[in-house]
């Protein structure tokens, strides 16, 4: 959610520069993602698997994800990142006090070469929430490999919306989402920070963002399914309890919501991090339980066939949300929006109102682990997990 872009001859190519080099002929009608039907009381529902950082020509979603989108009365997703109360809070100034115990020394050290490296001008991000700060820099690492987080799937789902009038919930809350990338103590947030630089550092974390955006585009369910064998971020009983706190303990809330908008007559169409979808406690696992029909849609690995697309424009900029930051400028004056996400764009909450009056539900969302898995407000890292 923070407007953050490359400064400097030898950073990464801003995203409206990425998103031009497409032309105005692209073919980009193309199904990615994981897609089931839920089905009850003769109402149809969707839960669509999400990354929260993606590439340029994913912008526009494909025939059957755009069709399952327009047959249904809403959009649900984990916050609206467009909605100004949420970009307030994303932008709050943390305590001062705080970011002296936690960003000083060797760590603060640490975390200015990376926003270097990042291309992000100095004291940018320095005087939001430390869990924040890395997490911009967990979502801005991928762009070398052409994956950015203006366009996260929930972004360009948010856009289609709009584009047909249909009404944006929010599932969670930002304060909420916040709560869950700080976790319960000062320690544990530190030990969070820490661990993200141990990543960004090593450049492991570029390697499993990219890995989780090919599983997502091929819709391979069955491999999103093993990501704790492969994803190497499962080690500790830190990160074991992160993963906790992003997935199991948010998607009860998130099912609470989905399940309240249907029951209050709407065909909702749910998008949120992938890594929201599997395993028993999965959404769609979660949805069986309460007496939905849940049917495969995109789930299986698959040929992709484009079909032809009008032209493309460039994002749109969201509110601004640093108010406790800088704003930073965007590459050759542009400005550059940071999507969450995902994170990892943090994931939970509950009462979140977006761009209409929005259900109550219970959840949370973190830095890095991948993009499928963090919370959709925060700027995108590990991923919108």
């Amino acid at each position: 959610m923070f407007a953050v872009a490359a400064h400097a001859a030898d950073c990464p190519p801003s995203a409206i520069a990425s998103l031009a080099k497409l032309g105005s002929g692209v073919r980009n009608g193309v199904d990615r993602g994981m897609l089931w039907r839920i089905e009850r009381d003769g109402r149809t529902s969707w839960l669509y698997g999400t990354i929260h950082i993606g590439r340029a020509e994913w912008v526009r979603p494909g025939p059957t994800v755009q069709k399952a989108l327009a047959q249904s009365d809403a959009l649900a997703l984990e916050i609206d990142a467009r909605d100004e109360a949420t970009a307030r809070v994303m932008g709050q100034p943390a305590d001062p006090a705080l970011l002296q115990r936690m960003l000083s020394g060797e760590r603060a050290r640490r975390l200015d070469r990376q926003n270097a490296e990042a291309c992000v001008p100095p004291g940018a991000t320095a005087k939001l929430q430390p869990i924040l700060q890395v997490s911009a820099l967990a979502g801005l690492v991928a762009r070398a490999d052409g994956l950015y987080p203006e366009f996260g799937v929930d972004e360009t789902m948010a856009v289609s919306a709009r584009n047909g009038n249909k009404p944006i919930f929010a599932l969670e809350n930002a304060a909420e989402q916040v709560k869950a990338l700080t976790g319960d103590s000062e320690a544990e947030e530190t030990e969070q920070v820490d661990a993200a630089l141990d990543e960004l550092e090593s450049g492991k974390l570029r390697g499993q963002m990219k890995e989780l955006a090919d599983v997502w585009a091929r819709s391979d369910a069955d491999k999103l399914a093993r990501y704790a064998d492969w994803c190497d971020c499962l080690r500790t009983p830190a990160e074991q309890r992160l993963m906790k706190r992003l997935l199991d303990d948010r998607n009860p809330g998130l099912a609470d919501g989905i399940e309240r908008m249907h029951a209050g007559g709407k065909g909702v169409f749910a998008a949120v991090g992938a890594l929201h979808m599997i395993g028993s406690q999965g959404l769609p696992a979660l949805m069986a339980q309460r007496g939905f029909t849940v049917t495969p849609v995109l789930t299986s690995a698959q040929a992709q066939t484009a079909v032809p697309m009008p032209a493309l424009s460039a994002p749109e900029p969201a509110p601004r949300a640093v108010r406790g930051g800088k704003a930073v400028k965007g590459q050759k004056g542009q400005k550059v929006q940071n999507v969450r996400k995902g994170a990892p764009a943090a994931k939970g909450a509950s009462g979140a109102k977006s761009s209409k009056a929005a259900p109550a539900s219970k959840g949370a969302k973190a830095p890095a682990k991948a993009a499928a898995r963090a919370p959709a407000a925060a700027p995108k890292g590990k991923v919108r997990r």
